[in-house]
């Protein structure tokens, strides 16, 4: 018997994205090249993997990661990855002694170039408010536990200045090359709510 090639139903979200695309596209609000656009710009050119990768990078090269640590924006201009989120970014590395979080209190500042579109949780109320006066309670709510030698720092973004966290490198991947390292890391590894482990 064939295999059948049927696709799945589209979920009521992927519904209402099509029935938004085919309105906008109808009345004349968009051009389908610049719908495509777009929409390769957040699947390709924008995202988590594209941090991942500065990441990896980072962990494999000692004299980029003392270069983004110096100089965060000059050296992701560099990459390419520049841009009215990006212009002005530092980078804060995790270590043994401390381990660092992002937030925005004020609205919801974050850095699109790197890692792509914001989770819901790191816009809301609570997470906001939270994130600076009970930063442990945060992360352990996330899964990270951390012991109370570890210093937790938490970063304020705002409209002048957006932060990304490197994560610490796993042990055990010693053997991995850069690209096999970039699909360790997650976007929230990179906003400090998770730790980075051989098994992601």
């Amino acid at each position: 018997m064939a295999k059948s090639n049927h696709r799945a139903p589209l979920s009521d979200t992927q519904l209402r994205v099509k029935a938004l695309e085919s309105i906008m596209l109808e009345k004349g609000i968009v051009e389908q090249e610049t719908l495509d656009a777009i929409i390769d710009n957040y699947e390709n050119r924008v995202g988590p993997h594209v941090g991942a990768k500065v990441v990896a990078r980072a962990w494999m090269d000692a004299e980029f990661k003392t270069k983004l640590l110096e100089d965060s924006s000059g050296t992701l201009a560099e990459l390419g990855l520049a841009g009215i989120e990006g212009t002005h970014m530092e980078v804060k590395e995790n270590t043994p002694e401390v381990h660092n979080m992002v937030v925005c209190t004020l609205c919801s500042c974050y850095p699109w170039s790197v890692l792509g579109l914001p989770p819901n949780w790191y816009n809301s109320t609570p997470y906001r408010a939270r994130a600076v006066r009970d930063p442990r309670g945060i992360l352990k709510e996330f899964g990270v536990n951390m012991s109370d030698d570890v210093e937790v720092r938490v970063w304020d973004s705002n409209a002048e200045i957006r932060y990304l966290v490197l994560p610490m490198r796993p042990a055990g991947t010693e053997d991995l090359n850069e690209e096999e390292l970039a699909a360790l890391v997650s976007r929230d590894a990179m906003i400090g709510t998770a730790v980075v482990s051989k098994q992601n």
